[in-house]
């Protein structure tokens, strides 16, 4: 891909350009929006998310709660999920006839057409991404809270801790490890959305130039429109975006990050 993006042209009309394709690429407008998708969809998606796993993984580690096999074995399905069918539901959910309008039609709300904004396609695609991953992410939690020792809860009660007091002083600090692990996963996984996009906005869709990710970006540069060297350039911008996020994650975890010794 390095090399594929100092070039332009197929076959025999291959041709070294040097570093016209970056220097294209960044006066397009397209790629600025892709990127603007990408950073908006990892902002929004991976916030949410990482704390809707560490609830539902602190609901589920409780040993009084019945069924807690069944709850997680539900929460984790969508993820176990073939991601053709996965997209098919989401994609039929949000339709103009689907459920989801005939709800808000239901309450007395203006029907949306999701997939034809492009504001609302991206939300669907949050949505679907939260829905799908929330579980997995959960799985992660539970083994680290699981491996929080009993006594210091013990101690906390005896010192009069509430159980709030409890989870920001002790069940958060010491889950932290574990949540930066995760944090990592997913904002790489969120910065090269593809599949989800792929499967549930058509090509055709005036809304795809919108709300498309810069994987996507390159999917259509490379193998629709055939320049493989400003497609490969894009791949460049977008591994050096997930160094970036990466190199701050690691600088930052300094700060926030627990090691019990």
């Amino acid at each position: 891909a390095l090399m594929l993006s100092f070039k332009n042209g197929m076959g025999d009309s291959v041709r070294w350009v040097g570093f016209a394709n970056y220097v294209r690429i960044l006066k397009d407008k397209t790629f600025l929006q892709c990127l603007f998708n990408t950073v908006f969809y990892f902002i929004i998606q991976v916030p949410v998310m990482l704390i809707i796993a560490l609830v539902l993984a602190q609901l589920l580690n409780n040993p009084n709660i019945k069924g807690k096999g069944i709850y997680r074995t539900m929460i984790f399905l969508p993820c176990a999920t073939s991601l053709v069918s996965y997209s098919m539901i989401f994609k039929s959910l949000f339709a103009q006839d689907g459920l989801v309008n005939h709800v808000i039609s239901a309450i007395g709300l203006p029907t949306v057409d999701w997939f034809q904004n492009a504001w609302a396609a991206r939300f669907v695609i949050i949505i679907a991404l939260i829905w799908r991953w929330t579980g997995y992410n959960m799985g992660f939690y539970l083994s680290g809270l699981q491996n929080i020792s009993k006594s210091y809860y013990e101690a906390a009660s005896l010192d009069g801790a509430s159980k709030i007091q409890q989870f920001f002083y002790i069940t958060l600090p010491m889950v932290s490890p574990t949540l930066f692990v995760v944090l990592i996963m997913r904002l790489m996984s969120s910065i090269k959305v593809y599949d989800l996009i792929y499967m549930m906005i058509e090509e055709s869709n005036p809304a795809i130039t919108s709300a498309q990710s810069l994987m996507y970006l390159f999917y259509r540069e490379s193998f629709i429109s055939g320049n493989r060297g400003l497609g490969s350039s894009v791949v460049i911008w977008t591994v050096a975006l997930i160094g970036l996020v990466t190199a701050v994650q690691f600088w930052g975890q300094k700060k926030w990050v627990n090691y019990e010794v």
